[in-house]
């Protein structure tokens, strides 16, 4: 048995996921006219209680189009130093929307509204100027990390205080949802633009959406267009994205469990140093010094575990719908080896 534990990206779709697909009705989404996108988009903006809705490619397209749609050439965007949207959307940020970024240090990829407050840059000529906010919730670099409720009203009505927007990077914004209680409906409230997955937990092959006003969404669908993002008969996709939010949120709970199973087994190994708090579905796995993440992730995969290096010291185990009680088992008996 090949143990897939690299990332939730590795899920396939159901047995009922794919009749969903193929018995889906279909059309042209470049002209408006594929039903099944539509109903997609439609769904999640209701989710989200937003205005409007636009079907991407990936998380990663659905933020650099928000980026681009709210941020201007010179201007900057503040977020975490171990955000998606630096770390991992290919400098997309300055090739996108020429813009600059201002990293902040938070907590496990937290930040705090005071950090916030701080890093606004003055109204000054010299200065480059804070024209976007972003969150990432949960946070994939900080172990799947969760933000309170608290914590993003003070960030939400602080960032509306200064007219400056919010986004929120969420890519799994239903592990958070699912674990803590909170409700789309906050999410929608507390952002001005969110990017959502279903490509990773919820377990769609592809895509991604973006939700925010209808003006802003008339916006992003011209910049996806730019971008290259324009679908033809997209509904196949969409329909597994229907079915996704229809049959498999609640069931993210499962590999949250799970995920707490994998750390308790690790921190018991003699090499492992520490493991980051586990929240969600995202295990990282700290090394002594003088290991190297590459060569034990090498090793695991003789072992048939597949995994991911997170930096040099780092290893990462992500859960998801491919990998049930059975994988669990097996993985609790070849790493112990």
């Amino acid at each position: 048995m090949k143990i897939e534990l690299r990332s939730d990206t590795f899920t396939l779709p159901t047995a009922g996921m794919r009749e969903a697909m193929f018995s889906a009705p279909l059309g042209d989404d470049v002209f408006g006219e594929d039903p099944t996108v539509n109903a997609l988009e439609e769904k999640v903006a209701k989710i989200f209680q937003k205005e409007a809705a636009l079907f991407c490619v990936s998380g990663t397209q659905s933020n650099q189009i928000a980026i681009s749609v709210h941020v201007s050439k010179g201007q900057e965007v503040i977020c975490d130093e171990l955000s998606h949207i630096y770390l991992y959307e290919g400098g997309g940020i300055m090739a996108n929307a020429g813009a600059s970024v201002k990293l902040l240090k938070g907590d496990l990829g937290r930040l705090n509204v005071g950090q916030i407050r701080a890093a606004i840059s003055p109204d000054d000529i010299h200065a480059c100027e804070s024209r976007l906010v972003s969150l990432e919730n949960t946070v994939n670099k900080g172990g799947g990390s969760i933000y309170t409720s608290e914590a993003l009203q003070e960030i939400s009505d602080f960032c509306r205080s200064i007219d400056v927007p919010l986004h929120l990077d969420g890519a799994r914004i239903f592990n958070a949802i699912v674990e803590t209680g909170q409700t789309p409906a906050q999410f929608g409230n507390w952002f001005d633009t969110i990017s959502i997955c279903l490509s990773k937990g919820l377990g769609a092959p592809i895509g991604s959406i973006l939700v925010g006003s209808t003006d802003f969404i008339k916006k992003a669908r011209r910049v996806r267009k730019r971008l290259g993002g324009g679908w033809r008969q997209a509904g196949l996709l969409a329909a597994a994205g229907i079915y996704a939010l229809d049959h498999q949120v609640e069931r993210l709970k499962e590999d949250h469990a799970r995920a707490r199973v994998i750390a308790s087994v690790c921190e018991k190994l003699p090499w492992v140093k520490s493991i980051l708090p586990v929240a969600t579905n995202i295990v990282i796995v700290e090394l002594p010094v003088g290991m190297s993440s590459v060569d034990k992730v090498a090793e695991l995969k003789e072992k048939g575990i597949y995994c991911s290096p997170f930096g040099p010291t780092y290893v990462r185990f992500v859960t998801h719908l491919g990998f049930d009680d059975a994988a669990l088992q097996a993985f609790t008996e070849r790493i112990s080896e």
